[in-house]
């Protein structure tokens, strides 16, 4: 007779949970290595009973904002590769909505998270209840069915059985290299509390290995053909070599064959920056390195990206006729895009199959040298537009510049929206592959605090440094006061520019007045926006804080806050107006076809003549 443990809904998911671990190279790691939680009706009864009796193996941390305790979740998986994740659960109605946004962070950036909404009664008897969102035609319909477009996996557990079908599947795509990404499991609070007699074989330990797929014999001899006939090749590292642990196998593989490397956003950080392979970032943030290759080539050799607007040049990037895209990348989804030849496979794998399989070149003898001639121009670049001045408020780059001489090895810089991304895209300088990271698939503002937090967890020990903008931290800050108790030290660099100036800038360069992204513009009387005391608002919540007064006392500054022991703030005013337009490509933004300003009715005949020249 099968063995059976009578447990609650909740008490089963938690004993699963705990007993999921991945294996990835020979490394063994517990696969969900906590739970964020903040408690309400609809879970605190049934999943915080559970959780209550098994922090010893599933550690509990509380949060102060769903969407921010994801984040963090979000964070924490692509810090750890991918390898390791970590749960969160909400309340019913808007403790599970503020969670929404965050699942379309992961979806959009492939990253697994496991989502536990509380919900609605399943039997119905006490509805409409508090927080419940009533749909007139439909009784099934709940505030989580708002997670269905932006989850991988979604579910609702309406009878505690069910458990035993959804959380194999649900592991399945949490560790699956191609379709990982938010898993969500709403959770009926009624049903959390319903027990049923679980095999209890269903509670053994379970290892997950994570695959490695290699390429089809006749795809990659194609491939091979392709670069071994290329003349002015380009690699482009993607996020997948990160997650594959394809750093090392890509740049031999640069090295060898003397193909030079750009780098996407998510990929940045596959080699260091002074690699000899290494060309700087590619695309509207790019290099002029990257880029000036990139128009050039005649083969870009795409690894582990998904090839999205930013990267191309919103397709004109890789527009010449002559030259050939070929697509490294375990995703089928992703593997066709642009017209590409395809090759899939795991990027580790691929990329060592192809080495042995390149048996000659053609390599045009200048391109390599053309490679380092353009790097060089682009590192005085660097050292142009990081230089300190004497100017009344510093640019972002300035600002950047100066935090990466404090923090230039054995940290992790965090960024997502705004201006910020562009340039530490171009300018931060990478020398090790978990130096570098930014959130800009969905770019989303308030990211970055709960992103640092998530980063210090899986790695407690880099120094993590987050860069936001004043309207970012507006819009997310509660989790520094998180950080301070779980005694996750961060250090956070406020740049104060007033308001959203990175569309200011996109706003004028496409024609408009500075118009209700500055707070200065954006109140009738200019007197009215608010003056806000950031150093202030951090030391409320716990954090050592202080503002300083222009780029000379900013280092000093940064290293104090790196040798504080809690979360630390450094607030410094910048100019809002300009970034490096140096680098960087086209980016499509549609403008208005008929205004009665004239500057818009120009730039708009600028984005005809760029819109023809896409193929």
């Amino acid at each position: 007779m099968t063995a059976k443990l009578r447990l609650t809904t909740a008490q089963a998911l938690v004993r699963y949970l705990c007993a999921q671990y991945t294996e990835v190279d020979d490394q063994k790691h517990r696969l969900i290595t906590g739970i964020f939680a903040i408690f309400g009706h609809g879970n605190v009864a049934g999943l915080g009973e559970a959780l209550e009796d098994s922090t010893d193996v599933m550690p509990v941390f509380r949060a102060h904002n769903e969407q921010s305790m994801a984040h963090a979740a979000i964070a924490y998986a692509k810090a750890s590769k991918r390898h390791r994740i970590m749960a969160c659960t909400s309340s019913v109605g808007p403790g599970a909505t503020n969670m929404v946004t965050a699942a379309a962070v992961a979806h959009v950036n492939r990253l697994p998270v496991l989502l536990l909404p509380g919900d609605t009664f399943a039997n119905r008897r006490p509805d409409p209840v508090l927080q419940q969102i009533e749909d007139f035609s439909d009784p099934t319909v709940t505030a989580n069915d708002c997670f269905r477009p932006v989850s991988r996996y979604w579910d609702r557990i309406m009878r505690p059985e069910q458990l035993l079908q959804t959380l194999p599947h649900a592991m399945s795509v949490l560790t699956d290299p191609v379709d990982c990404g938010p898993v969500t499991i709403a959770l009926p609070q009624d049903i959390q509390t319903e027990v049923f007699e679980f095999p209890e074989s269903f509670f053994d330990t379970q290892v997950h290995r994570i695959r490695r797929s290699g390429a089809d014999l006749q795809s990659l001899a194609e491939a091979a053909n392709l670069i071994m006939a290329a003349k002015r090749p380009l690699l482009i590292a993607g996020g997948g070599v990160h997650y594959s642990g394809a750093a090392q196998t890509l740049g031999d593989f640069a090295t060898k064959f003397g193909i030079p490397v750009a780098e996407t956003q998510a990929g940045k950080g596959s080699l260091s920056w002074d690699h000899p392979a290494n060309v700087g970032s590619i695309g509207v943030t790019g290099s002029s390195a990257a880029n000036q290759l990139a128009e050039d080539a005649d083969l870009l050799i795409a690894v582990g990206t998904r090839l999205q607007d930013f990267t191309t040049g919103s397709g004109l990037l890789i527009r010449k006729p002559g030259c050939k895209l070929l697509s490294i990348n375990v995703a089928r989804h992703d593997l066709h895009k642009r017209g590409a030849v395809a090759l899939q496979g795991d990027a580790r794998r691929c990329i060592s199959e192809l080495s042995s399989a390149v048996t000659s070149g053609s390599i045009e003898p200048n391109w390599k040298a053309r490679a380092d001639k353009l790097r060089d121009e682009w590192n005085s670049v660097y050292e142009s537009v990081t230089a300190a001045t004497d100017a009344e408020l510093p640019s972002d780059a300035q600002v950047l510049g100066a935090v990466s001489d404090v923090f230039s090895r054995n940290a992790t810089v965090v960024c997502a929206a705004g201006g910020l991304p562009g340039e530490l895209h171009k300018l931060w300088r990478s020398t090790d592959e978990n130096n570098y990271h930014v959130e800009y698939g969905f770019s989303c503002m308030g990211y970055e605090i709960a992103g640092g937090m998530g980063v210090k967890m899986a790695m407690p020990d880099r120094d993590v440094v987050v860069m936001v903008g004043d309207g970012s931290y507006l819009m997310l800050n509660s989790e520094i006061a998180t950080s301070i108790a779980l005694r996750k030290k961060i250090t956070i660099v406020v740049l104060d520019n007033r308001g959203f100036g990175c569309i200011n800038r996109l706003q004028t360069s496409l024609g408009g007045k500075g118009f209700n992204n500055l707070l200065e513009s954006s109140y009738d009387n200019s007197s009215s926006a608010p003056s806000i005391d950031f150093a202030q608002h951090a030391a409320s919540l716990g954090a050592s804080a202080e503002k300083v007064d222009g780029l000379a006392k900013l280092g000093p500054a940064l290293q104090r806050a790196k040798e504080c022991e809690r979360t630390a703030v450094v607030v410094i005013d910048t100019n809002p107006l300009p970034s490096t337009v140096e680098g960087g490509t086209w980016w499509d933004v549609p403008v208005s076809a008929s205004s009665d300003n004239e500057a818009v009715n120009v730039a708009y005949q600028e984005y005809l003549d760029k819109t023809s020249q896409r193929s």
